[in-house]
């Protein structure tokens, strides 16, 4: 099984430091290294991976120091590969990875970014879903169609429900105003919103969500078409 830290970097970005049962580590997203290098020296543990979503800055700009520190490998998108400096090992779906004796299963997920990738670990009932899936939101389609995020999204919500995911930002109370814009009456948001709001008034996160609680109040994801979704992706970048 895999405990999961969450810790905070730069504005409003989160990195995870992953310790399995056999001693193995693993830094998701780093986007920069000294507040992960405080949590593993707090731990007296040494790095041994680092696993990357995606190419923004915000998430792998902190590889190189924890890799040159650690001797850590950088595993991330093969198809992103050209963009994330020293990875060591690309994966894609089909690729056979695994992550302190559990196998990780790789969703190719394009909106975001055109390689961005997730990583699922079923026994250990986690998901990190980078900026595709955010706590009631969505990455905004840099690069990708809403038919790519759409098409991602819905990959993500194969999984079972009481999968915690852990996704790139706390952006859950904005995100939960938004979703009240698009559905006021959605009884289910606002109760969450209370908790949300009571969470961040104490400085904490958020995160992780659930796919059910995902499905039941993030609007991206109650689109119903990959054009539905598109519309909504667009209020919501001038919201």
């Amino acid at each position: 099984m895999i405990n999961v830290t969450i810790i905070p970097v730069l504005k409003d970005n989160y990195a995870y430091l992953l310790e399995a049962d056999n001693g193995e580590t693993a830094i998701v997203d780093p986007g920069e290294a000294g507040p992960a290098i405080d949590v593993l020296e707090q731990k007296s543990i040494k790095l041994d991976t680092i696993l990357c979503t995606h190419h923004h800055a915000d998430h792998i700009a902190g590889c190189a120091s924890l890799k040159e520190k650690y001797g850590a490998k950088i595993i991330g998108p093969e198809k992103d590969a050209a963009r994330i400096p020293g990875i060591d090992i690309g994966l894609t779906e089909d690729s056979d990875f695994s992550l302190g004796g559990e196998s990780v299963t790789i969703f190719e997920t394009p909106g975001h970014t055109t390689g961005g990738i997730c990583y699922y670990f079923p026994e250990s009932t986690l998901a990190f879903t980078g900026d595709t899936l955010f706590s009631m939101g969505c990455g905004r389609l840099f690069e990708g169609t809403p038919e790519q995020m759409w098409e991602s999204l819905q990959k993500i919500m194969t999984l079972p429900d009481d999968i915690k995911v852990y996704c790139g930002h706390e952006y859950t109370q904005d995100g939960g105003n938004f979703s009240l814009h698009i559905e006021p009456d959605n009884e289910d948001t606002k109760i969450r919103m209370e908790d949300v709001i009571r969470l961040r008034k104490q400085g904490k996160p958020t995160i992780p969500s659930t796919i059910a609680l995902e499905k039941k109040t993030n609007p991206f994801l109650r689109a119903g078409s990959a054009q539905r979704f598109g519309e909504i992706r667009k209020i919501k970048d001038d919201f």
